[in-house]
């Protein structure tokens, strides 16, 4: 990627939103929906689809009306702004370029629409004919450099003459990218903007994506499903589901702290166990599992709790460990999943089915079906909800 281009200049905004609440019909998509973004944060909506993700951000954009509560780019609530007056620039799922238009003209769609917004007439009248026909009117020498700063920004310089039709669906989203910075934007809002990408090519726009944003310094809002995108990208993540946000929380902690079961199995692999708590001392508590007793370090005291156990949390052997550590079950191997980087086995304890991950080396061998082993776990790693 190319250095920060001098007339991409942004003036990153905070958001607040306080006790959203957006209905259709009597059908309540959005409750009390409360969050705020810093200055230049890089923030995403996470959860399955129906959640309420995507109304959230249409919500902030101006798209959505809502119901009640505020939304404040800024210090100014913009409950009653137009969506084109808000300083924020959108990139749609499908990218929304125009196909009669070329690469330079999507991209200096906004920068004519907002001359057509200015009071001299002229200028509007200008700024109509460009947008009918190129031939109707010249383009300034001041959007040609924004667009061109634009576009060489994402290494696009060249393809200012082409189709979109005839770009690949990566050039696509660069200039659906290009076309959304060149208005200076206050917050970019992404929409699901790698899906219909394939996985080679999701990862090299994730990171264009994160370097721009960092280059630039803009507040952006990513909404995904997808918890690979939202953990390697973001600042802070909000995962929602059915029009609630259940937690906002770094990626870490998303991880490692999970506040309830949807969370842990949502974000990422986990095994997660019903069982009775019977507090040991102050730090740790012995869980009666189905026919399992699980040691875990926790504070919690409710009777009634869920074991999240991470499948990398559990240390497996064909030999045993040594005698006398807690937490050591004996199990049969049911599946072994060869994944490159990793090996997935769902053993069998007794009754109870637990996935564990193990790093694969080169040469190393794959347990095979019902080969007997022995687990280990770390009372330290056991989240008890």
């Amino acid at each position: 990627m190319a250095t920060q281009p001098s007339n991409i200049q942004v003036e990153s905004s905070n958001i607040l939103v306080k006790n959203l609440v957006k209905k259709f019909g009597n059908t309540i998509a959005l409750e009390d929906i409360n969050f705020e973004i810093k200055e230049g944060e890089f923030f995403a909506l996470l959860g399955p689809s129906g959640c309420g993700k995507t109304t959230t951000m249409r919500c902030i954009a101006g798209f959505e009306d809502p119901t009640s509560g505020t939304i404040e780019i800024g210090k100014e609530v913009v409950n009653n702004k137009p969506a084109n007056k808000r300083e924020c620039s959108m990139v749609f799922q499908s990218y929304a370029l125009f196909p009669h238009y070329n690469v330079f003209e999507n991209v200096a769609f906004g920068l004519n629409i907002q001359e057509m917004n200015q009071a001299k007439m002229s200028t509007k009248l200008k700024a109509l004919a460009r947008l009918i026909s190129k031939k109707l009117s010249k383009t300034p020498d001041e959007i040609k450099e924004k667009v061109y700063d634009a576009l060489n920004y994402v290494e696009l310089g060249e393809y200012a003459d082409r189709r979109v039709s005839e770009l690949s669906g990566g050039q696509q989203q660069r200039v659906a990218l290009a076309r959304a910075l060149v208005t200076s934007p206050k917050v970019l809002l992404l929409d699901e903007p790698l899906s219909n990408l394939d996985k080679k090519l999701r990862n090299t726009m994730r990171d264009t994506i994160r370097k721009i944003q960092l280059d630039l310094g803009i507040t952006t809002i990513f909404v995904t499903h997808d918890q690979e995108e939202a953990m390697s990208m973001a600042d802070r993540i909000a995962v929602m589901k059915d029009g609630h946000i259940q937690q906002i929380d770094s990626p870490t902690n998303l991880y490692s702290k999970p506040k309830n079961a949807f969370i842990a199995d949502f974000v990422g692999s986990s095994n997660i166990l019903e069982g009775i708590n019977s507090k040991k001392d102050e730090n740790y508590s012995e869980i009666k599992t189905g026919d399992l007793n699980v040691l875990a370090e926790t504070d919690n005291t409710h009777e009634n709790v869920e074991l999240v156990i991470r499948p990398e949390n559990i240390e497996i052997s064909s030999e045993g460990f040594d005698e006398g550590q807690t937490n050591v079950f004996e199990g049969t191997v049911e599946i072994a999943t060869y994944l490159g980087s990793i090996v997935r086995y769902t053993i069998l304890v007794k009754e109870t089915e637990l996935l564990v991950d193990t790093t694969y080396n080169s040469g190393s061998k794959v347990l095979s079906e019902g080969s007997y082993v022995k687990l280990k776990i770390d009372p330290k790693r056991v989240v008890v909800l």
